[in-house]
């Protein structure tokens, strides 16, 4: 007899399998095992189902489920059979469930790997792709439970369900048998079947955007019936934005008779409305948003914008709210924008939406702007406003316990009316996450990061989520691998948005300057030195220049094949009296804006202004020109271009530009800056962008040489020997000799240390290992500290190392405590340090620097997401401040890099195929002009965190 759930711990009701899932169309659902409760769910469910989807689930009529078939289908012991069912509003809209099987196709138990599998979706859902994403939890619950094989029976007229298994993307096999398809599916994840899951994800996550800001109606709940407060400033703002669709003003405390407010129909629920309704603008005291959320759910509202607060910024209570408020909506289907928000606009002459707490609209623009703080985002609107730009869209998330940048980042990757990504972030709650969509969407736009709460180390007020331990200089390392553009404040933000939406990228990093000012050029001259780019000796044109020379100047500039990009510095001219006249920005804009018009010939290129107190030039140059100039692809370096002073981190495999992929289009307008410093970092952050771009048309690759001295099952038995049968959640420190072995099956050898208790034990190790031998003391405290005195090298005999063991114990302390031990020298070369780490937000980091002080001081370590490819080998070890080091600085040898790029490939592929692998460090890592040696390995084993991203598709709960 079966152990019920009830009567087995190992079968009990695994919570871990619940999950709330984005559906095609937008919508969301709640994924869940089904339990003997269900069982009126269940009849209610199949009482729906049509005849005909009925018959081909059980090839037979069906009208009915009989006692036993309900117990059947809601008893489970959750191993050998499962069943999972897919709710919205507490309904069931579809289940799934799997039998284990043996070879013969009866009931069996564990060992038996295989389980037959079958789905039945209600009508009225069908085609919103619930059976593809029910499939992908059943796949993975099967997987924990030891299965790795699906069957199912499948009549041929069922072409839908076909289609589910065929487009999974996992290995299969099919024949015709007895009348219907047999398929078989292998459940183990491929490169294909996951590719699969995350163009579903994007194309769903994107989908519930787009649901978001392009309603087709909009009922703002909370309106007030006096002007003022919150919902009536909505209300205000949706008619003046000129939105094109219906909208509604709701509020529970209107007359009975009252049928219109400021113009628009008035309503005493949304209920009430009588019609559909896609957005709800919820704007009510706290208290009173559960209410008004059932309103909505009961009604097919498809989505909120919550500006109430009161929640999780008012600490463990106001969390709680937020948590049922999340729970509460995402049980009718909606998603969140907030709460605690302050709004969303759509620019979209299609929409032309101001569902925000903003008096005007921004002008419309290609620039997206996403962002955590509401306060932040009023500034970030002020500012693009007063610099004559425009926006596609605009959401302040406020608290964002659902929809968050990574909605956004998936909605803008292929939105025609975004050309720049902009976000502000305050957390990352899946940082994993953000990195590969930052990547996808970067290589085909740029992206743009200001990260506040950098240095608290908490999570802001209100962000329910998990805090990443790995420092702020990490997290900015792993964007720039991800061709994120990071900068450190709102203005620099808006000042790279707008050469970036408004300019042409640039072909590589060679400046002309030119303008009316040698003292304004020469500090655009500093500055380009001192964010690496290559500016040419800056052309005075004469404080007596008028805009004609200007004119002149730029379009030679543009038409030199020596420069990349241009930077035009101007102050007011001069006149002839000597009297200063600021007044004529708007003839100096014309003339620059021809010059620009007229380059037809060659690759575009980028042009920004520096100007001191020129009167109406900023306005000028962002109004957009008649004619716009050629290009708008990211150029091809030239040869000139193929030693860029500063490295560019480059995308990892996968990152390239898909076909088609929009690039933005130049718009004519010309930045304008008012300080050379400003206009210069945001060129530079364009040039970096722009090789990173190049770069993803061929991306990086692991060599297979690996493969020929890794020996991956060796490794893994091994460390599920050291781990034990029952692992400490807090892992283990292997010892040497156990790290030795461990790392040696990875092709990492590590030079043998031999314990020195005594002089004599001293002398004995060295006659083993072989004389000049090193001794060291392993005591944490003095651990790589050399300018201690905890290191003596070159001990050529015997006589040598004993007066050594005496001059270490006497200044030090008693060898018990020293824990000293002798090591045979290696090569003369380098020190330096190769690190890997698993965060469990983040993921596995390798890192490198040099060993020492002063790079541990200064923070010079460089960082990459693992897995690591050749290229991130190559520019991880050139990315340190310290790098000329290992290049022959000063006269020195150059050491032998290309072994150091291997030895960082095989720390990444360890860490990658075991994540058992929490910690590896390296250290000494000497580099000598030929090899290298590692000379020290400290390993920590653990039982490996979850890896969220790589299982089925499913929305965070915080």
């Amino acid at each position: 007899m079966q152990p019920t759930p009830e009567q087995s711990p190992h079968h009990a009701y695994p919570d871990h399998w619940e999950a709330d899932v984005v559906l095609r169309d937008g919508g969301t659902a709640r994924i869940g095992p089904i339990t003997p409760d269900d069982a009126g769910r269940l009849v209610s469910f199949f009482e729906q189902v049509s005849d005909e989807s009925k018959y081909y689930r059980f090839f037979a009529p069906y009208p009915r489920l009989s006692d036993r078939d309900v117990h059947r289908f809601t008893h489970h012991d959750y191993v050998d059979r499962v069943g999972l069912a897919a709710t919205v509003g507490g309904e069931f809209i579809a289940t799934v469930r799997y039998d284990r099987i043996d070879d013969r196709g009866r009931p069996a138990s564990a060992p038996a790997d295989e389980a037959e599998v079958a789905f039945l979706v209600q009508d009225s859902h069908q085609g919103r792709g619930v059976a593809s994403v029910l499939l992908e939890h059943i796949a993975a619950v099967a997987r924990e439970r030891g299965i790795r094989r699906f069957a199912a029976e499948v009549l041929p007229a069922n072409t839908k369900m076909i289609k589910v298994f065929r487009d999974a993307g996992y290995t299969q096999q099919r024949s015709f048998e007895d009348g219907s398809v047999h398929l078989t599916l292998d459940i183990e994840p491929t490169a294909e079947s996951l590719a699969v899951q995350r163009a579903r994800e994007q194309r769903a996550e994107a989908r519930s955007v787009q649901r978001l800001l392009a309603p087709a109606s909009v009922a703002v709940v909370g309106t007030g019936r006096a002007p003022g407060g919150v919902g009536r400033t909505v209300l205000r703002n949706l008619l003046n934005s000129g939105f094109t669709g219906r909208l509604y003003a709701v509020n529970h405390a209107f007359a009975a008779d009252q049928d219109s407010l400021d113009g628009v129909p008035a309503h005493r629920s949304v209920g009430g409305i009588g019609e559909p309704v896609d957005l709800a603008v919820i704007a009510v005291p706290a208290e009173r948003v559960p209410e008004a959320v059932a309103d909505c759910g009961e009604h097919g509202v498809r989505g909120l914008v919550v500006l109430s607060a009161d929640y999780a910024e008012r600490g463990a209570e106001g969390r709680d709210r937020q948590r049922a408020l999340l729970r509460q909506a995402r049980s009718h289907g909606m998603r969140i924008i907030g709460p605690n928000a302050f709004g969303v606009i759509n620019t979209s002459g299609a929409v032309r939406m101001n569902a925000s707490l903003a008096p005007a609209s921004p002008a419309p623009g290609r620039i997206g702007l996403f962002t955590q703080s509401g306060a932040i985002g009023i500034a970030l609107l002020s500012g693009i406003h007063r610099r004559g730009a425009g926006l596609s869209t605009f959401i302040s998330a406020g608290n964002r316990a659902d929809i968050s940048g990574n909605d956004f980042l998936q909605y803008w990757f292929d939105d025609p009316e975004t050309d720049v990504a902009l976000l502000y972030l305050e957390s990352l709650g899946n940082p994993r996450k953000f990195t590969r969509l930052a990547r996808r969407t970067a290589a085909v736009k740029p992206v743009v990061v200001v990260k506040g709460a950098r240095h608290s180390g908490a999570t802001p007020p209100g962000h329910a989520v998990p805090v990443s331990r790995i420092p702020d200089a990490t997290v900015s390392a792993l964007m720039r691998q991800a061709g994120v553009i990071r900068v450190d404040t709102v203005t620099e933000m808006i000042d790279a948005a707008l050469l970036l939406a408004d300019q042409p990228l640039p072909a590589g990093p060679r400046v002309a300057i030119l303008g009316n000012s040698e003292s304004l050029g020469l500090l655009t001259y500093d500055a380009c030195l001192t964010e690496g780019l290559r500016p040419r000796p800056p052309r005075d044109l004469t404080t007596a220049a008028g805009p004609a020379d200007f004119r002149a100047a730029l379009a030679e500039a543009l038409a030199d094949p020596g420069c990349d990009a241009v930077i035009v510095t101007a102050i007011p001219l001069v006149g002839t009296e000597g009297e200063v006249q600021s007044g004529d920005g708007e003839v100096l804009a014309a003339a620059l804006h021809e010059a620009v018009a007229e380059r037809t010939a060659g690759p575009a290129k980028p042009v920004a202004v520096v100007h001191l107190e020129i009167g109406g030039l900023a306005q000028a140059l962002a109004a957009t020109a008649g004619t716009r100039p050629a290009g708008g692809d990211v150029p091809e370096a030239g040869p000139a271009q193929a030693a860029a002073p500063a490295p560019v981190p480059s995308p990892p495999a996968g990152a390239a530009a898909e076909p088609g992929a929009h690039t933005p289009a130049p718009t004519g307008r010309i930045p304008a800056y008012p300080a050379a410093e400003r206009a210069v970092r945001a060129l530079s952050e364009s040039v970096k962008y722009a090789q990173w771009r190049r770069q993803a048309a061929a991306p990086g690759r692991v060599p297979e040489f690996l493969d020929d001295t890794i020996d991956e099952p060796g490794t893994a038995a091994l460390i599920d020997a050291l781990l034990g049968p029952a692992p400490d959640p807090r892992g283990r420190p292997l010892g040497h000799d156990e790290a030795r072995e461990l790392l040696r099956g990875y092709g990492i050898g590590v030079r043998a240390t031999l314990p020195a208790p005594d002089p004599d034990a001293a002398v004995a190790a060295a006659v083993r290992l072989g004389w000049p031998v090193a001794l060291k003391t392993t005591a944490p405290h003095l651990r790589h500290r050399a300018d201690l005195g905890g290191v003596r090298l070159d001990l050529a005999g015997e006589d040598a190392l004993r007066r050594a063991y005496g001059e270490l114990t006497e200044l030090l302390g008693k060898p018990a405590e020293l824990q000293p031990v002798v090591q045979s020298m290696a090569p003369r070369g380098v020190d330096t340090v190769v690190r890997a780490t698993i965060d469990a937000a983040a993921g596995a980091v390798l890192s490198f620097g040099l060993a020492g002080t002063p790079s541990e001081l200064l923070g010079d370590v460089a960082h990459r997401l693992v897995p690591a490819t050749d290229r991130d080998a190559a520019e991880l070890i050139r990315s340190i401040r310290a790098a000329p080091v290992l290049f022959g600085w000063r006269g020195s040898s150059p050491v032998d890099t290309r072994a150091l790029e291997e030895l960082l490939l095989r720390v990444s592929r360890l860490v990658d195929d075991h994540p058992e692998v929490v910690s590896v460090t390296l250290e000494p890592v000497v580099v000598a002009t030929h090899g290298l040696t590692v000379l020290g390995a400290s390993v920590r084993l653990a039982p490996p965190p979850a890896r969220t991203d790589l299982g089925p598709r499913r929305l965070p709960n915080y």
